[in-house]
């Protein structure tokens, strides 16, 4: 989930290119601001990849306005996406925005605010939310939705147990859920689109108007099936041309290859990266120019495609989580060196290992996590584009415990994708999707 926080700016330094900037660093993560704030200001930080909300922009001057002949007279945030997007300015990272915790008055008494705090509504104002763009969706069924509920059903299915993939929260602002002695894996983060088949309980309840009209509750067929699904949504006839990619070819080739290879309560949790067809990647292209530096575009070329090594029209799974349900409800959780054991058995590939440690120190983490974060590092797979990031596991808790970084470059050709890309296939434009679906 998106969220501001409030916190208290430390180790303000000047700009190395423009003397009327400033840089501080917020939650590890510099950000560029203005010469007016000042050390030990407290302020309200938004992370790249969230969007102000219009009333809250509009209150504090943010919305960019023109003059009747069209210049500027103040403002700097399109008024439609109003987005936060990391940025290079006079070769400086910016990974976010600072504003004064004054812009939050007029929603809440501020002097109650406190660092760490994290901001989404106040006084039922919203502030900030993810953004996501709207209205770049893939489906082509023309508006016409298959899924939406008749007054009388006959036949429902359910699977109980079929676990929903799991948001990764951001390793910046939780590092005090690290431990000494905690076993930590780290892997490489993939930019594609989750995915996950369990084989499990299936329930049908089946009905007839004569059962509804004598109050007779419905049949119940409890049987042993394999299931996948997207993030949200179960897949429950993967035949059909829709979805939010309008073809679900690609994930069936998944669940037909592990329904007869799963034991009963597995459940297989997986990225699919490269390429829904032969002309559409799943993770849209995106100009590397927007990064300005000439290193990048030297390195991984004018445009990325996050293919990993895939041609077009291929595509291939890379597990990263494995659970297993007993058959009242427990979910185990499944240790990554298992799960490594687990993808040789049944023939598949997981997420790259980059290395294994014992936690002693935030600030080991932090050197550890860099290495693999700085340098424009190229993904391990197919090595011609970026890599999206790592995930931080913490592997002797017993539910999933898991945090994220991402590499800033990609951080920044993401903010791009999401604003002009034709096909901006993220994660969060399906989920859009599918929630059109349940609604």
């Amino acid at each position: 989930m998106y969220c501001a926080y409030i916190t208290t700016l430390k180790g303000l330094r000047k700009h190395s290119n423009a003397d009327r900037l400033q840089c501080v660093e917020v939650f590890g993560q510099n950000v560029i601001v203005d010469l007016s704030y000042q050390e030990g200001q407290k302020v309200v930080f938004f992370p790249s990849d969230g969007q102000l909300s219009l009333e809250y922009a509009t209150d504090n001057n943010l919305v960019r306005k023109k003059d009747e002949n069209g210049n500027n007279i103040g403002g700097y945030m399109d008024a439609e996406k109003r987005n936060v997007t990391a940025i290079r300015l006079r070769g400086e990272k910016s990974e976010g925005l600072v504003l004064p915790i004054e812009t939050l008055a007029k929603y809440t008494d501020i002097s109650k605010l406190k660092d760490g705090d994290q901001i989404t509504v106040l006084g039922g104002h919203e502030i900030c939310q993810k953004y996501i763009p709207r209205g770049k969706s893939r489906s082509k069924n023309n508006g016409n939705n298959s899924n939406k509920k008749n007054k009388f059903q006959k036949e429902t299915i359910s699977y109980p147990f079929f676990e929903e993939h799991k948001d990764t929260a951001q390793l910046a602002y939780n590092m005090s859920a690290f431990k000494p002695g905690d076993t930590i894996y780290i892997t490489r983060k993939l930019h594609g689109t989750s995915a996950r088949t369990m084989k499990t309980v299936k329930v049908t309840k089946k009905n007839s108007k004569l059962r509804k009209f004598l109050h007779i509750k419905p049949k119940v067929i409890r049987e042993v099936s394999v299931v996948s699904g997207s993030r949200r949504v179960v897949l429950k006839d993967m035949t059909k041309n829709d979805g939010y990619y309008a073809d679900n070819g690609f994930r069936k080739k998944y669940h037909d290859l592990l329904k007869d290879k799963l034991p009963e309560g597995a459940e297989i949790f997986y990225e699919i990266v490269g390429y829904v067809n032969e002309t559409t990647p799943i993770m849209g292209s995106v100009s590397n120019k927007g990064v300005k530096e000439k290193k990048f575009t030297k390195k991984f070329g004018d445009t990325t495609t996050f293919s990993y090594g895939c041609e077009p029209g291929e595509n291939e799974m890379y597990v990263y989580r494995m659970t297993m349900t007993t058959a009242d409800g427990t979910v185990v959780e499944v240790p990554w060196e298992t799960v490594e054991v687990w993808c040789d058995k049944l023939g598949v590939k997981h997420v790259p290992d980059l290395e294994k440690f014992i936690y002693t120190t935030p600030e080991d983490l932090k050197e550890r996590v860099n290495k693999y974060l700085d340098g424009m590092p190229a993904d391990e797979i197919g090595k011609t584009h970026v890599a999206e990031g790592i995930v931080v596991r913490i592997d002797n808790r017993a539910t999933f415990t898991a945090y994220k970084d991402k590499v800033f470059e990609f951080k920044v050709i993401e903010g791009i994708a999401k604003d002009t890309s034709d096909v901006p296939d993220m994660e969060e434009a399906e989920e859009l999707f599918e929630e059109t679906l349940n609604e």
